[in-house]
């Protein structure tokens, strides 16, 4: 190719000026046009991690229950009987604002892929969903779309949808995130790993045929939007197949019962390019793909389409000497594709032939080890004031805010959607969603169970990256501590805007030192991940969302508690509170403000208040569970009221802090406890040096608060529960 048609193309891939002379210094020849996709994708921000992966080393990564972190399709931990849990979370954000069925839909399938590729059965699928507005006429049709989307791919395959968190601001109503978790169950020691080896061992495609769908999706996810992008970059978004990924998760896993894999790897991002590359390089080999035996379910197609298509439902193998036979038995007996589709060498070079011809030759080490890494500029973000409860007035009441936050869009009841997911399918889902505030999900025949949820608190992030990174993994630490369950590790999904400005940058970095802060404080390493950038429209950034899934384990799933009340239980509240109105969400649902610093982060006493916490439960002396977070206490007694339908009489705050301070106030490292004895647990409470006190008495039909208001359980559960189907129903 012409080295001025190629620069040309090269600016439409997506490769800098100088990512482009690199190319050339690597090749010392002009590239082909296949040659100019295969780097293009592979050095794409979404493939790369180019301007992320200097801050993401920060991350403690590494604990003794840690099998595999960041660096295979998904992270492992042991938890015992022998198993492990292998789990991720990917984004899926640009797609989904294209196209939000099919983006949603095949986010769920990829992440799935993610964690079957390692030998793992697919045990349960969490998500977590940002939109814009509801005032914005776009964001209906997204809502819609993105959950129709999950439940539709997700039921099919027969995975429970059991977790997630969905939330509504204006800086997502150019960008959706759709960030979709999947954790499995594998033998801890028959974990798959993408590492190819074997000089002439055969590499095998399976699943479904290839087509032009998703060409350049890796390289559409890596560039930022214009308000009117969607129509022409559809063709960039993927079609999922629930149905034949199904078959593919069988195949698969009986496969791995023989030993007849040496590695494998999902047709993830780039396709048939990642794939082959990633192994290739991983394993020190080199690899040649003969693509007039991949499967294809369009005519005519190029090497450049076949090499860069991201056609959903494919994987690729590295197969042992003489087990073809074996393997294509299997996928035939599930009615999917099987091709002997290349060979491993000792080159080190990727070489692709089609129709007689070398479309591509590269040197695999240089793709990877001079890919693009940036240390770009950073600017950090002001810090704010924290806000004096006493400066901040009420102009409500404590049970008329009630009432309005209950029924506000970030805390109104997702059984909505919901209900769009089997939760239960699969049979062992102990918590569901709205149960408690981390589902749970019993092991097949075992007492054991996982405890999964994911979490962030953006408008925190944004006031204050570094404590709202921070904030987001203590959150997932409390969830699933509330549960009973001891944390193991988490994934994260990094949801940030362009990179190339110095702020968004400097986010970035705050919220990683944050999460490392808090994942070293907290004993909960970071496993797998995904970043996403360039999340921006017209140049108008999300609120910086590093989103984090997390997993623990309980022994006995009847352990668990959820979050419902009981009557004759006295409620009692565990962790420090003084009032935190900043970035709350009182404060921007019922003062009309949206400053001040965000709640302070003290990792010590979410050790303290959480361990003390489990034991309690594990110790069986708590009845129901409830961390505090958004909306603050008085939420949080109203949740556990709806949950259980009864109510509550509550004691008043202390002096010396506002009412609606104390109420509202989103202070860190809260639980909220039902148990049947306040007494014996403030005791135990004050010889572990936590801070406790009792908050009042459940019982009745009412919440009261005497001599502020008394508010019917159906009330708050009508209030809550009208918004979001009012909603979608055009009404609200």
């Amino acid at each position: 190719m012409p080295r001025e048609r190629a620069a040309q193309l090269a600016v439409e891939f997506g490769l800098k000026p100088d990512e482009f002379e690199r190319v050339l210094a690597i090749l010392g020849r002009e590239p082909s046009l296949t040659e100019l996709g295969i780097f293009s994708v592979m050095w794409s921000e979404h493939c790369s991690y180019k301007s992320s992966r200097i801050w993401l080393r920060e991350l403690p990564t590494r604990a003794p229950w840690v099998i595999h972190g960041p660096g295979e399709n998904a992270g492992v931990v042991a938890i015992g009987d022998g198993l492990a849990a292998v789990f991720k979370m990917e984004s899926h954000n640009h797609p989904s604002f294209i196209e939000p069925y099919q983006g949603a839909a095949t986010g769920v399938g990829g992440i799935l892929r993610d964690v079957f590729t390692m030998g793992a059965r697919p045990i349960a699928n969490l998500n977590a969903l940002r939109f814009g507005s509801p005032a914005n006429p776009r964001t209906r049709r997204l809502v819609d779309g993105v959950v129709r989307g999950i439940g539709g791919y997700g039921n099919c395959v027969g995975v429970p949808t059991v977790g997630g968190e969905v939330n509504f601001h204006p800086a997502y109503d150019g960008n959706p995130l759709v960030n979709a978790m999947t954790v499995g169950i594998a033998p801890a020691d028959r974990i798959f790993l993408s590492a190819a080896a074997g000089v002439g061992n055969p590499v095998v495609y399976v699943g479904s045929k290839t087509g032009r769908d998703g060409i350049h999706g890796a390289t559409m996810a890596s560039a930022e939007f214009a308000a009117d992008d969607g129509d022409e970059k559809r063709p960039t978004v993927q079609v999922g197949d629930p149905f034949t990924e199904k078959l593919l998760i069988e195949a698969c896993l009986e496969l791995m019962a023989t030993d007849a894999i040496v590695a494998i790897q999902d047709m993830g991002a780039a396709g048939l390019t990642s794939s082959s590359v990633e192994m290739a390089g991983k394993g020190g080999v080199g690899i040649v793909l003969e693509l007039d035996r991949v499967p294809q379910r369009e005519t005519g197609m190029s090497a450049y389409e076949m090499m860069l298509s991201e056609s959903q439902e494919r994987m690729l193998m590295i197969l042992r000497p003489g087990a073809e036979e074996t393997a294509r038995a299997i996928f035939e007996k599930w009615e999917l594709d099987f091709a002997v589709v290349g060979h491993l060498t000792d080159t080190g070079m990727i070489e692709v032939r089609h129709r007689g011809r070398t479309e591509a030759i590269i040197p695999l080490a240089p793709l990877s080890n001079q890919a693009p890494l940036y240390r770009r500029p950073t600017e950090e973000t002001p810090k704010q004031r924290p806000l004096d409860p006493a400066s901040v007035p009420d102009p409500a009441g404590i049970g008329p805010a009630l009432e309005t936050l209950i029924a506000c869009p970030d805390l109104a009841s997702r059984a909505w959607i919901w209900d769009q997911y089997d939760s239960t399918v699969g049979g062992q889902t102990v918590k569901r969603p709205g149960s408690a505030d981390a589902a749970v999900v019993k092991l097949e025949g075992l007492r054991r169970a996982l405890a999964l949820t994911t979490d962030c608190t953006p408008r925190y992030c944004q006031a204050d990256p570094e404590q709202g990174g921070a904030q987001a993994v203590a959150e997932a630490w409390r969830n699933l501590t509330a549960v009973g369950a001891r944390p193991l590790a988490i994934t994260d999904n990094m949801n940030f805007g362009n990179p190339e400005r110095p702020r968004i940058m400097g986010q970035f970095a705050a919220a990683v030192r944050g999460m490392a802060a808090a994942c070293r404080a907290l004993d909960f390493p970071v496993v797998s991940g995904n970043v996403s950038l360039y999340n921006e429209t017209d140049g108008r950034a999300i609120l910086p969302t590093p989103a984090v899934g997390g997993v623990g384990v309980l022994e006995d799933a009847a352990q668990a508690v959820g979050l419902a009340l009981s009557p004759g239980l006295d409620l009692v509240l565990i962790g420090e509170t003084v009032g935190q109105l900043g970035q709350s969400l009182w404060l921007r649902e019922i003062a009309g403000r949206e400053d001040g610093a965000p709640p302070s982060v003290d990792l010590v006493a979410e050790r303290r208040n959480g361990d003390f916490v489990r034991a309690e439960i594990l110790a069986g002396r708590v009845a129901a569970c409830h961390d505090v977070s958004d909306g603050g206490l008085l939420v949080a007694v109203a949740e556990m009221a709806m949950a259980g339908r009864v109510g509550a009489t509550l004691a008043p705050g202390p002096d010396g802090i506002p009412a609606h301070a104390f109420w509202f106030g989103e202070d860190q490292a809260r639980y909220l406890l039902a148990v049947d004895d306040a007494g014996s647990m403030l005791a135990r409470a004050a010889a572990s040096g936590v801070p406790a006190r009792l908050l009042g008495r459940s019982g009745g039909e009412e919440l009261t608060l005497p001599g502020a208001f008394s508010i019917s359980i159906d009330a708050l559960r009508a209030a809550n529960a009208a918004w979001l189907p009012a909603f979608m129903a055009g009404q609200a």
